[in-house]
Formats: structure tokens, C-alpha cells, sequence
């Protein structure tokens, strides 16, 4: 008589601890290798700026590394070789990363555990990685696959920057055209939210308002300004969305 053996499907299966641990990993480097094939060339145009500039290579990798704001990064390099004061620097900083206090409503911060986690998580809240972790899919990711995405990111951008500036300090300043790689980057991403909320036509339309509004009522302070517009349009519609629900 042949015997047939069964698995036991009252017993949960066991998962050896190495393989659990690398599960997040592997999952985050998946999810941020469509965004780092990006950073890594923009990477590559701030490092050759930056040298173009007259600042060392190193700097690349200081900026990259400490301060990590992809777009505040491109403005701090006209700021720090016109010698700034670092009062007028650090009101510059407000003003173009005001965004992120808006990314720290929805940012799923609250999976993350542990103090020092936290902190880099906040550090490293950038427009790419909230962008990542506003999708649908993201709503089952767990803290260490936020974190280390954050982190796969974050190194995305220094190896690009530090190799972009030691490539520009041997190329010169013979390729033109390379700050527009940021707003690109930006343009392509807002495309991706739009495509993944079709129906939502408010977000986009209003943003392309606020920016025609900007730059003919304040064109030398066009960034703030949109900004400003964008986030009282968002608030209206917000308050009209809530009290529809109530009436309904």
C-alpha cells in the first residue's frame, strides 16, 4: 500500500530568518530601480554643474550626501559660488522645500519603527519617494521596505552626483543643457501621478493654473507664489469635498 503524505495545513510554514530579511531589500530595490534610472543621469547633470561651477568634485558628494534636496542642490550651487549669506541661503531653503511639509501629511511615516529610522526616513522624504509611496501598491509596504527604499534612493543620487562631477571636471564645460534635467525629471513624474488617477483631472488642472497665474503676477517669485496658489486651491476643494459628504 502506497502511502500519500499531506502537509500539515494546521502548522504555519516557516520562513528561515535570513530569507525574511532580505525580502524587504530585494522588494526595494525593485520598486525604486524605475526612479533610479532616472536620478543616477540627474545625477550625473548636477556633479557636471557643480564642476562647471569652479567647486572641487568633493562637493558632489557632500551636497549629495548631507543635504539631499535634488532641487534646493542646483540653486545652492549659484548661491554658494556668488558667496550668499547664508541667512538669504537659508530662506531659499524654506521656500523651495515648503513642499515637503504637505508630503509629511500622507507620508507613511507611521510604519516606520525605531527613533534613528524615523529620522532618516525624514530626512530622505524627497519628491521621488513620495511619489513611490503614494501609489495603490504601496499600501502594504512595511517600515523597513519604505527606509530602505529611501536609502536606495538616497545612493542613487550620491553615486550619480559624485560621478557626474568627476566626469565634469574632465570634460569641461563643453555640454550645455544640463539643468534641465531636473525639471524633466519632475515633468515625467507628474505625468506618472496623472496616469495613476485618470479620473482626477482637479490636481493637475489647478497646478497648471497656479503656474500661469505665478509666472504673470510674480514672475521673479513665481515657485513660491504657485505654491501658495496650488495649496489654497487644495484646501478649498478639500473643505467643498467634506462638505458634500456631510450633506450627503
Amino acid at each position: 500500500m502506497t502511502r500519500v503524505l499531506l502537509p500539515d495545513a494546521g502548522r504555519p510554514s516557516i520562513t528561515p530568518p535570513a530569507e525574511r530579511e532580505t525580502r524587504p531589500a530585494a522588494a526595494a530595490l525593485r520598486d525604486s530601480f524605475s526612479v533610479g534610472i532616472a536620478l543616477v543621469p540627474l545625477g550625473l547633470a548636477f556633479g557636471m554643474v557643480l564642476t562647471q561651477s569652479g567647486l572641487d568634485w568633493w562637493w558632489a558628494t557632500v551636497f549629495t550626501a548631507l543635504i539631499y534636496a535634488g532641487s534646493f542642490e542646483f540653486l545652492l550651487i549659484g548661491l554658494a559660488t556668488a558667496v550668499t549669506p547664508l541667512g538669504t541661503i537659508a530662506l531659499t531653503a524654506m521656500l523651495v522645500n515648503l513642499r515637503h511639509v504637505f508630503y509629511a501629511l500622507s507620508f507613511p511615516l507611521h510604519r516606520v519603527r525605531g527613533v534613528r529610522a524615523k529620522l532618516y526616513s525624514t530626512f530622505a522624504m524627497t519628491d521621488e519617494a513620495y511619489a513611490l509611496t503614494a501609489t495603490a501598491a504601496s499600501r502594504t509596504w512595511s517600515g523597513p521596505r519604505i527606509v530602505r527604499l529611501q536609502l536606495y534612493l538616497h545612493l542613487y543620487w550620491i553615486v550619480g552626483g559624485t560621478v557626474g562631477a568627476l566626469l565634469g571636471a574632465l570634460i569641461g564645460d563643453s555640454v550645455a543643457g544640463l539643468d534641465f534635467a531636473l525639471p524633466a525629471l519632475f515633468t515625467v513624474m507628474a505625468i506618472d501621478a496623472a496616469r495613476e488617477r485618470p479620473d482626477d483631472v482637479s490636481g493637475p488642472a489647478c497646478a497648471f493654473v497656479a503656474a500661469v497665474v505665478a509666472a504673470v503676477v510674480a514672475p521673479g517669485q513665481m515657485l513660491p507664489v504657485a505654491f501658495a496658489l496650488l495649496t489654497l486651491a487644495l484646501l478649498i476643494a478639500l473643505g467643498a469635498s467634506r462638505l458634500r459628504s456631510r450633506r450627503a
